[in-house]
């Protein structure tokens, strides 16, 4: 029996890797439902390696680079693509984001209406990176839990972990040398006046937004990264500094009502990249930073890898029935 602690998204990333391998994999959460003890909460739930590329290692495209197909067994995928466009004062950081990434191409103002008609008039110029998709998280944590039951995965809500485990994937809980709180903040608009199908990147010297549509007309808008321990709600002048970038997308933002915000404290090490940490009997899984749903699916292979891993008689039967 394979124990996890954690039933985040790593821990049921793992707990799903490891039960296709017909593991017996017991989760234990000390949350009564699944997500509400997650981070992955107030995620944006972007699939976008080549744009993390802006700020992240080359390593963030190699281990995100199967995630898009890897999340569409599991939950509605949309493969729209981002685009990325700056106000004309700030074009100087539409070229910076040019130079540091890859897999896009030039748009300009009648591409930029032609993908996104409530853009029509307001940007000249964009970045779109075509292969790029997106997914609603909290959906995707349950139907995550959904797809590890479904293999015989046993998920122990309300229940804390025994002393020892064989995976440890409880975020900032985790007792790691090097991890750190970085703090996120986002809302989440009802705006009914603007449609808007795929992830949108505003790029700004200060305040860097994404947005992403998340259907019935609403929003989900974030890009605050802050070096903190704080876990209390957003501070107004971020939420401030947030709905000031969504009305720079469009002016009709500023008629949205703000159904919810939130703050998250995601685990992260010094270089920013997710790591494994055996100490003693217990394998440690951490660091997911903000690439949560982009590279968990490739550090999930990594650890069924190391606990499970597959012989050349499983690999050839799941060829067989490919």
């Amino acid at each position: 029996m394979i124990t996890i602690a954690g039933a985040g998204l790593a821990g049921l990333a793992c707990a799903y890797e490891l039960a296709q391998r017909g593991a017996a994999v017991r989760v234990y959460e000390r949350a009564t439902e699944i997500g509400a003890g997650s981070v992955s909460r107030y995620a944006g739930g972007m699939l976008a390696p080549w744009c993390e590329r802006e700020s992240a290692e080359k390593e963030v495209i190699t281990l995100g680079g199967r995630a898009i197909d890897w999340w569409a067994k599991i939950t509605p995928v949309y493969r729209r693509g981002t685009l990325v466009v700056a106000p004309a004062r700030d074009r100087a950081e539409l070229t910076r984001f040019a130079r540091r990434t890859s897999g896009y191409r030039l748009v300009d103002r009648a591409e930029i209406a032609a993908l996104e008609p409530a853009l029509t008039g307001r940007f000249a110029q964009g970045l779109f990176f075509e292969q790029e998709a997106h997914l609603d998280p909290r959906r995707a944590i349950r139907d995550l839990a959904a797809a590890a039951e479904g293999l015989g995965a046993e998920i122990c809500l309300g229940t804390e972990a025994r002393d020892r485990v064989t995976l440890d994937c409880t975020g900032m809980a985790a007792p790691l040398p090097d991890l750190r709180p970085v703090r996120g903040e986002m809302a989440i608009l009802h705006c009914p006046e603007v449609e808007i199908s795929r992830t949108l990147r505003l790029l700004h010297p200060r305040l860097p937004l994404y947005l992403v549509p998340r259907g019935d007309s609403l929003f989900m808008i974030g890009g605050t990264m802050i070096e903190s321990t704080s876990a209390r709600a957003i501070t107004l002048r971020s939420l401030n500094e947030l709905l000031n970038a969504a009305f720079t997308l469009h002016p009709a933002f500023a008629e949205a009502s703000v159904v919810e915000t939130g703050a998250g404290l995601r685990p992260a090490f010094p270089d920013n990249l997710p790591r494994l940490h055996q100490d003693g009997g217990t394998l440690f899984l951490n660091g997911l930073y903000r690439h949560g749903f982009l590279l968990a699916p490739a550090m999930a292979q990594q650890v069924a890898n190391r606990l499970r891993p597959e012989t050349q008689d499983e690999n050839h039967c799941q060829r067989q029935t490919a």
